[in-house]
């Protein structure tokens, strides 16, 4: 059966639109079957705001993988399509956080789920309250769609 897991896609170098495909196209190939997607956006760099516009997207997956199971292949994909990690919130092929899985609370060395920028960042809420507007954070009890209105992220977002 699998657990419901959330997963953000995000790139902002090369074919911004083809990095996303390539990374749903392994994701549903490697880690389980996507149920729903959100529509694309365009939004704003987030911490270092000098550097391309991102496409990102939410993507809702089933899978049977653990979450650290789930945290290799991710990453796995991301190296695969070429991204360096030499700059904290710097330019990259392909970004892929795992937002929530079910309503696991989780924080390990490798691993911290629910995704704790969530609540601020508007690029994620908004995607995630597209297709789970009711989803409930598993740590302070908000939907998605009251995280949404609380956000306080300025930046810009906007639907393909």
């Amino acid at each position: 059966m699998g657990v419901e897991i959330f997963i953000l896609l995000g790139s902002n170098l090369g074919d911004r639109l083809e990095n996303l495909a390539h990374a749903r196209q392994e994701i549903g190939r490697l880690a389980g079957q996507i149920i729903t997607t959100s529509s694309i956006y365009k939004t704003a760099a987030w911490g270092n705001e000098q550097q391309p516009d991102f496409y990102n997207q939410v993507i809702k997956v089933r899978s049977a993988l653990s979450p650290e199971e789930l945290l290799v292949h991710v990453l796995e994909i991301e190296k695969k399509a070429g991204r360096v990690r030499n700059e904290k919130w710097g330019p990259r092929i392909l970004d892929i956080d795992i937002l929530f899985y079910g309503d696991l609370i989780l924080s390990s060395d490798l691993l911290t789920i629910p995704h704790p920028e969530i609540p601020n960042r508007k690029f994620t809420l908004l995607p995630l309250a597209e297709i789970a507007p009711d989803f409930t954070h598993p740590v302070n009890r908000k939907t998605n769609n009251q995280l949404l209105t609380e956000c306080t992220d300025v930046l810009s977002v906007e639907k393909l």
